[in-house]
């Protein structure tokens, strides 16, 4: 079958100028002002049925709020570096702060019910679906300043932190560069294109020329960027300061629901299992034929050379079917699920200019639908970035039917079921190998992902807990900022990495340092890869694998992580078992890569 790979966003709203999306933005307005009327009418003695419509009111005009994020979002990611969407955005902010506002009174409401009056409207059956949110916010609410401060704090958003990070995006979609290609013709290439670029040349030269100029490219934005970065930091921390609080991971903790206790158990995990992966990547070494047993920054995901094997490429009609196929293996309904995406053009894969550099997924609650954005080059890595993306709509899809708190799932738990179903691709992608050299290639490819949460991802964290315990001493420069970086990848990568084999400027290329919305964008991948191996191994012992997996991902906004892995799998996420059990799973992979390559 034949799809298409642009989206469809139009059902949404028809433009970025449109009367409906003027409507949207009017109606939004409104609805902050009825919010306002109908949280000043709450009192102690409410009655339950009046406490739980603020809570409706709440939630629906959440719902229609993310629906126009997600529109402005999905048309600046598609026409990236033009600016009509940037006053759209804007507004959308304010009225964010006023929604805000309302959320803050809403729990500052619950926080001053006493015990047994709250627990009295917990009992209630209209409550008991976000019971577990309504705990989690009375709690939260305890933590806020005066209405009138928490207010100028939202206020002062608009032009700190959510204009450093708009900032940001200013500056990369403004970047573009060129490489020497294995044909020796000059290709120039955006900022995107480059790093979707980087994961698949396969010549070394070709690869060593676009990693240099894209380094290049990022240092002439290294003022802007470090400019951008120390504001967006010094922002978020004075936050903190001003709620009391000292420990700048508290907050990605609290938003992630994990104890400290379960992300030290998973590091030390992780730091304990390096070593395989760095002779991995000595053997990689020697397979792409480098000068010596160390990788490059740019050779992370290079495919490997296997003589006498020309590596294989898909096209986007064969992955889409590859995808539909093999989830159908674990799930009906996830297989199903992911052939509506790809025949309702809910994904734009189209490699072009103008793109936004990455993949992502976001719902659209009033559709309850979701769409995804990625740029599909043809290589193996790409359709498993289909799938992991399926994988975080699928997780939404299920959880359409409850109220949209319910829906409001931590960043750790959406990337478990998105590298899940990555895993399920992955997977089938090496067992259906018709030749060892074609399993070599696809090993390569699949232990990719291990690579990059125990490493590079790792280097992100390192470099994050770094930057921000100096951040609070005062403003770093570009070449601290290049420094820190380097250090923290040749920690993270334990010896693997060649001497010049850094990339110093990932701290101004990498989207990710730049969001303002989730500090430490980092080790939830790390959480969810591990978590989710976990899951692959628990399905294989499930007799209704289909039915046991929904059940988990329905909870993933009613517990804490730790909850939920001992209510689902029994496993305590405080322990080194459950990390290792994941460890484990990698190195038999790493264990027959090395064996399958060992004479080549």
């Amino acid at each position: 079958m034949k799809y298409s790979q642009n989206w469809n966003i139009d059902v949404v709203f028809p433009g970025i100028d449109s009367p409906e999306l003027k409507t949207a933005f009017k109606k939004a307005e409104n609805k902050n002002r009825a919010l306002t009327a109908i949280l000043a009418s709450l009192k102690k003695n409410s009655s339950n049925e009046k406490i739980i419509e603020a809570a409706d009111a709440l939630q629906t005009a959440e719902a229609k709020l993310d629906t126009i994020g997600f529109y402005l979002t999905a048309w600046s990611s598609t026409n990236y570096g033009k600016a009509e969407a940037g006053p759209k955005f804007d507004l959308l902010s304010k009225i964010l702060i006023n929604y805000g506002v309302q959320e803050q009174k809403w729990g500052k409401f619950l926080a001053a019910l006493p015990e047994d009056r709250f627990n009295d409207f917990l009992s209630d059956k209209k409550a008991q679906p976000i019971a577990f949110i309504l705990k989690e916010t009375r709690e939260q609410a305890g933590k806020l300043l005066d209405e009138k401060t928490e207010k100028l704090i939202k206020e002062f958003q608009v032009d700190g932190l959510h204009a450093w990070s708009a900032h940001y995006d200013t500056i990369s979609s403004g970047l573009s560069t060129s490489y020497t290609d294995e044909n020796g013709r000059i290709q120039k290439v955006s900022a995107g294109q480059a790093l979707n670029l980087l994961d698949g040349i396969s010549d070394n030269n070709a690869r060593a020329d676009l990693m240099q100029n894209y380094e290049k490219m990022w240092g002439k934005a290294e003022r802007l960027s470090s400019d951008t970065l120390n504001h967006l930091a010094g922002a978020r921390l004075t936050e903190y300061k001003a709620h009391g609080i000292t420990d700048f991971l508290e907050k990605p903790l609290e938003l992630n629901r994990l104890s400290r206790a379960s992300l030290d158990a998973m590091w030390n995990t992780v730091a304990k299992n390096e070593d395989m992966l760095v002779k991995f990547f000595a053997r990689k070494a020697k397979l792409l034929g480098l000068a010596s047993d160390k990788i490059s920054w740019q050779d992370q995901t290079a495919p490997v050379r296997v003589p006498g094997y020309k590596a294989r490429t898909l096209n986007y009609d064969q992955a889409a079917d590859f995808i539909v196929k093999n989830f159908s293996k674990y799930s009906k309904k996830m297989g199903a699920f992911a052939q509506q995406a790809f025949e309702n053009q809910w994904i734009e894969s189209e490699d072009r200019s103008g793109k936004q550099p990455g993949g992502w997924d976001e719902s659209i609650p009033t559709l309850k639908e979701d769409r995804i954005f990625l740029t599909f080059t043809g290589s193996v890595n790409d359709a498993a970035t289909i799938a992991h993306e399926l994988g975080h709509a699928f997780h939404s899809h299920v959880l359409y039917d409850l109220p949209q708190w319910r829906q409001n799932y931590a960043m750790n738990v959406a990337e478990t079921a998105s590298t899940f179903a990555e895993t399920i691709i992955n997977t089938a992608n090496v067992e259906a190998a018709q030749s060892d050299a074609e399993k070599i290639t696809l090993l390569d490819a699949k232990i990719a992902n291990a690579t990059a949460m125990f490493m590079n991802i790792r280097a992100r964290y390192i470099f994050e807990s770094n930057f921000y315990k100096e951040r609070q001493k005062g403003v770093l420069t570009p070449q601290q900022l290049n420094k820190m970086m380097a250090e923290a990848q040749k920690e993270a990568f334990s010896g693997a990495l060649a001497e010049n084999g850094t990339h110093p400027h990932f701290w101004t290329s990498k989207l990710h340092f730049y969001i303002d919305d989730v500090p430490f964008y980092n080790f939830p991948y790390t959480f969810g890869y591990l978590f989710s191996l976990g899951i692959f191994d628990w399905a294989q012992k499930q007799t209704d694998f289909e039915s046991a997996y929904i059940s988990l991902l329905r909870d993933t906004a009613n517990m804490n992580s730790e909850e939920l892995a001992k209510k689902h799998l029994g496993a305590d996420l405080t322990k080194p078992d459950f990390w290792q059990s994941g460890a484990d799973l990698i190195k038999k992979d790493v264990d027959q890569f090395l064996s399958l390559t060992e004479k080549l």
